[in-house]
């Protein structure tokens, strides 16, 4: 079966729930998320957008925001009215261990229920080297907590806050572990072949 054979399943399979993907800095989550939103017609939401749109200060040093802030500005979202009927893609939403549970609230409510969490691995050298390929290229110029101590904030945020949130998941069964090490087709081609088979079980 080709990529859009199994691109049309997963389209009936998620009907208008979400797909939520978590990754270390630089592992690909955008980037695999915003492909997929297209590929699936479905809508791109990101935590990390929506409070940099704020000025939320804790972003910029590389902090996750506190719970409340992430309360106020991003569970509203899931009611835009833009996103009825729609499947959506979201960008590592809920963070902070407890948080999943009020996500999962959220969508449940608007209709996106939860259907698979993404997990994109990639090891902390992978996050380093990327990083400084990243500093070379100029592309995340506009980010403020791109810098070597906010990179290493970033990964202390994810291994104690994030991780549990993953393993929350992983309990419930929704969880794909895909190896972001690779290119960014290889990883997007495991990620559609990962959700495909993840409809028929």
């Amino acid at each position: 079966m080709n990529n859009d054979d199994k691109i049309e399943q997963i389209k009936r399979w998620l009907g208008t729930g979400s797909v939520n993907i978590f990754g270390l800095p630089y592992s690909g989550k955008d980037t695999v998320g915003k492909r997929l939103a297209i590929d699936l017609g479905a809508e791109f939401l990101s935590s990390g957008d929506l409070l940099r749109a704020v000025n939320e200060k804790d972003q910029e040093s590389g902090q996750l925001s506190p719970t409340n802030v992430f309360y106020d500005v991003v569970l509203p979202a899931f009611a835009r009215p833009e996103f009825n009927d729609k499947p959506l893609i979201l960008s590592s939403i809920g963070r902070w261990q407890g948080e999943e549970q009020r996500v999962m609230e959220a969508t449940n409510t608007n209709n996106h229920p939860i259907k698979a969490v993404i997990s994109l691995n990639i090891s902390k050298d992978e996050v380093q080297r990327r990083y400084r390929i990243s500093l070379r290229l100029g592309d995340r110029s506009n980010r403020a907590d791109a810098s070597d101590e906010k990179i290493a904030t970033r990964l202390k945020e994810y291994k104690t806050k994030t991780l549990p949130v993953i393993n929350t998941y992983r309990q419930m069964g929704l969880l794909i572990e895909v190896n972001g090490e690779q290119s960014r087709d290889a990883a997007y081609d495991d990620v559609v072949n990962e959700l495909f088979d993840f409809t028929n079980t």
